[in-house]
C-alpha cells in the first residue's frame, strides 16, 4: 500500500468532512465528482446521484457554534492505483441547544478515484449506528 496515497486520501477525506461541517460548498464541490452517488439517511433508502441533492443541505447553512469532526479508526484500502476506499466512524462534537456537549456518530464508507492525477470523491454510504 502506497503510504503517500493513503496519507493524501486521509487528508482529503478530513478536508471533505470539514467542508461539510462548516458549510463550505466550494471546497465540497471541488473534492467531489459531479455525478457522485450515495446512500445516506437523508435519501430515505434511495441511491442518490449528483451534487444537487447535497447542495440543498449546504444552502440551509452550516450548524451554529463550535463543531469538531474526527475520523475514528480510519482504514484505507487501495483497490488499484487510482481507486481507494476509506472507511471510518465519523464523530461530531458540538454543543446542544441547552449548551451541553453532544457527540453523534456515523459509519461511513467513501470511494475515491484519481482522475487526471487528482483524487475525486465518487461514492459514499453513511449510516447511523444501529440502522
Amino acid at each position: 500500500m502506497a503510504t503517500s496515497a493513503v496519507d493524501e486520501l486521509l487528508q482529503l477525506n478530513q478536508l471533505l468532512l470539514e467542508s461539510i461541517a462548516s458549510g463550505d460548498w466550494s471546497t465540497y464541490q471541488e473534492l467531489c465528482n459531479e455525478d457522485i452517488s450515495c446512500f445516506e439517511p437523508e435519501a430515505r433508502g434511495h441511491l442518490v446521484e449528483g451534487l444537487r441533492f447535497h447542495k440543498f443541505y449546504f444552502d440551509l447553512g452550516a450548524g451554529q457554534g463550535p463543531r469538531t469532526t474526527t475520523m475514528a479508526s480510519p482504514r484505507v484500502k487501495m483497490l488499484g492505483d487510482d481507486v481507494a476506499l476509506v472507511a471510518y466512524v465519523r464523530l461530531v462534537q458540538r454543543l446542544g441547544p441547552d449548551g451541553t456537549p453532544q457527540t453523534t456518530s456515523f459509519e461511513e464508507t467513501r470511494l475515491w478515484r484519481r482522475e487526471a492525477g487528482r483524487w475525486r470523491h465518487v461514492h459514499f454510504h453513511r449510516s447511523a449506528p444501529g440502522e
